[in-house]
């Protein structure tokens, strides 16, 4: 005999809440202190042989967003974006699993996408400082297309709708290709989010492998 606990799904579950209330916290303080502080550098994710990498930074980076562009004005689609992502398709993860096994692979993936990005600086070269949840989001985002595979979402400007299955694919192939093309002037820590995706694909795979019917 088998007992079932009926739950309703939380709108607002508040792993997610918490995690975007922090990220917009310190992304205001970044704002504000970071002339008199220099705060975003404090945090952000330096490569491992850099005079100013920090081992907290691993988990710190996770919290910082773009906050300034060269010409000084305020970058708002950097946080706005991946605080998106997380909203959309990290509640949908949280209620599934739960608070705690949530915030366990949401922090993982951070740290995966961390480990990734560092060990490719120090293997490729780069000296440019890492910051934003892109890649626990991007972990975030390879779960539920793990999960949900043939669940139909709307991209603008695409008039279609395209299958988890498929957005989370191309997602992997452009940062496969803007990680190992090399783009001038391209800015995304890219490895960072094959590091995420990579994290977040072995745990849901770990977990689910006696219980694959349940994906789609």
């Amino acid at each position: 005999m088998s007992n079932f606990r009926t739950t309703v799904p939380q709108r607002f579950p508040p792993i997610v809440k918490n995690l975007i209330i922090i990220n917009v916290l310190v992304w205001v303080a970044q704002l504000i202190y970071d002339k008199q502080w220099g705060l975003t550098q404090k945090i952000a994710l330096w490569p491992i042989d850099s005079p100013v990498f920090e081992p907290y930074q691993v988990i710190t980076h996770m919290f910082a967003h773009a906050s300034y562009t060269d010409g000084g004005s305020i970058m708002f689609f950097h946080i706005l974006f991946n605080m998106f992502m997380l909203y959309m398709f990290g509640r949908i993860l949280e209620n599934v699993w739960g608070a705690k096994r949530f915030l366990i692979f949401y922090m993982a993936c951070g740290i995966g996408a961390a480990a990734a990005h560092l060990g490719m600086q120090y293997f490729m070269g780069g000296d440019a400082p890492a910051v934003g949840a892109s890649g626990a989001v991007m972990g975030v985002f390879v779960a539920f297309g793990y999960l949900f595979p043939n669940t139909e979402l709307m991209i603008i400007p695409i008039p279609v709708p395209i299958k988890a299955k498929w957005l989370v694919l191309a997602y992997i192939a452009f940062d496969l290709f803007g990680g190992f093309g090399k783009i001038a002037g391209d800015s995304i820590a890219h490895f960072a989010h094959l590091g995420g995706a990579l994290t977040g694909f072995l745990i849901v795979l770990f977990w689910n492998k006696t219980n694959r019917k349940t994906l789609y």
